[in-house]
């Protein structure tokens, strides 16, 4: 027991995992020793390790709607004004404490999954095996480590960047790394992710050589704004995006005909071809199922939670269409009584899309959490082309229609050429698509960060919806580090 314990202990410092809580977690996937990494079977339990930090469903990572909450800053999610859901308010007041369970869940996960990253990457040369395999293996592992150092420099900012998988005295004393630091190693780690996945996923739950390649698009589109402003960022996405366009169909990504068709949540699928990267959740195992749908996004009227709601401008804003329908619910019961939003306890229109099929009410389901489907790809292209070299093409255009079209009622027009509008101009209707398109996605409060424009969204708030106790500054922009890290190492104080 004591050489597992120390053999683990490396997760324990990194995720602040109570002693009884960590001896009794599930290690597979954790277990590193270099028997186990010389086999292809073993490098795959290594990689296994790494995706269950990223899906265990109440303690961490993207299960359960810790990440929705995180995001309450931007404008279009509020919460409850008072009963439990402190650890929310939090989010849209613009107080995060460094005790937040919501903020430390994600924090927590994307650690683990790193640590089972680090595993595979540093031992795969020492095992034995099928090259095109253990390199797909390798891929993921790039991939993981990628998407789980994106959200934590989005979220955090200057962050240790662990590259160990296994413990040491010197992570005691780690020192935290600036989010240019930590974007070179992202924007490395999805080029080798783009080079070793295939072009098929190897299930739905998986990366592919398109998911590489989108992800890395947002990358740069993100590395254009705020913190780095590295606006020669801007052709790079849209080069990248366009790949993924122009061969959307090899990788299996498209735009569904019908926004509701994409939030159907019928939990028999395993997912839509718009999902460029899900991450997988299953009733029956341990910790496996999703908690993202159901109570935490229902009306108490339903025997919901009331987590989470829409804020009542963006609401009244939303361009009416078969996106507004499908994205909203506006009358709550279950049976035949309905009550319209504005009667009810919140007063509050509540989201649609984390619906279940047949309005089932738990907190446990078979679906997936989808990090980013097609259309943002076709989005990241069309703004990215327009603040970049030349302004928008009519490819810029096409792209951003496909998605717009969809959304807004018959008859809307297309944008065009002809419209007049300045680049900059283009970009703006870019973004606001995209804040309608992904409402309540995990999406809009990072586009409102790399524009600088979290407090003028703010500022537009409803005065009936939660208000930041405080100016917003730069600095709320990222939350503090947890204190289970900054507790034990005060060089993350620094």
């Amino acid at each position: 027991m004591k050489k597992l314990t120390i053999l683990l202990l490396s997760g324990l410092l990194l995720t602040g995992a109570g002693c009884s809580d960590y001896l009794d977690e599930d290690t597979t996937g954790l277990l590193y020793g270099p028997n186990v990494l010389s086999t292809q079977d073993g490098l795959e339990s290594a990689l296994t390790g790494a995706y269950k930090g990223l899906a265990n469903q109440w303690t961490y990572g993207f299960l359960h709607p810790s990440a929705n909450a995180a995001v309450l800053g931007a404008d279009d999610v509020t919460t409850h004004p008072a009963s439990n859901k402190a650890d929310w308010r939090e989010f849209d007041q613009f107080n995060v404490s460094t005790t937040n369970q919501r903020s430390n869940a994600v924090y927590n996960g994307c650690y683990k999954a790193i640590q089972g990253a680090n595993n595979v990457i540093n031992n795969y040369q020492k095992t034995v095996g099928t090259k095109a395999t253990i390199d797909i293996i390798v891929g993921e592992a790039h991939f993981i480590r990628a998407f789980s150092y994106y959200w934590l420099t989005r979220f955090w900012g200057n962050i240790p960047l662990i590259m160990a998988g296994e413990y040491s005295d010197d992570l005691l004393t780690v020192k935290k790394s600036t989010p240019q630091e930590v974007y070179d190693l992202i924007v490395a780690d999805l080029k080798v992710a783009e080079t070793n996945l295939p072009n098929a996923k190897r299930d739905p739950g998986r990366p592919n050589k398109g998911s590489a390649k989108a992800f890395l698009a947002d990358v740069y589109l993100t590395m254009a704004g705020w913190p780095l402003k590295q606006t020669d960022k801007y052709d790079l996405a849209a080069a990248k995006a366009k790949e993924v366009i122009d061969n959307a169909a090899t990788y299996g990504f498209e735009l569904l005909p019908t926004f509701a068709a994409v939030f159907e949540n019928d939990p028999a699928s395993p997912g839509t071809k718009e999902a460029v990267f899900q991450i997988s959740g299953y009733l029956g195992g341990s910790g496996t199922a999703n908690a993202t749908y159901g109570n935490t996004t229902m009306p108490g009227e339903e025997g919901g939670w009331d987590d989470m709601f829409a804020e009542l401008n963006f609401f009244r804003d939303f361009p009416a269409g078969p996106r507004k329908d499908a994205t909203f619910r506006t009358e709550f019961g279950l049976g035949a009584t309905k009550i319209p939003w504005q009667n009810s306890l919140t007063k509050h229109p509540y989201y649609q899309k984390w619906y279940i099929k047949g309005n089932i009410v738990t907190s446990s389901i078979s679906l997936p959490s989808v990090m980013m489907r097609y259309p943002h790809v076709l989005t990241i292209y069309a703004e990215a082309k327009a603040r970049g070299t030349g302004g928008p093409d009519q490819a810029a255009y096409d792209a951003l229609n496909k998605v717009r079209l969809r959304g807004r009622a018959a008859g809307t027009k297309a944008l065009s050429a002809a419209d007049g509008l300045t680049a900059a101009q283009f970009a703006d209707e870019v973004v606001q698509e995209r804040a309608w398109e992904f409402a309540c996605e995990r999406t809009r409060w990072f586009d409102l960060i790399r524009l600088e424009k979290v407090e003028e969204a703010n500022a537009k708030k409803s005065a009936d919806d939660l208000q930041p106790i405080k100016p917003i500054v730069k600095a709320n922009y990222w939350f503090p580090l947890p204190y289970t890290d900054t507790s034990i190492n005060p060089n993350l104080n620094q």
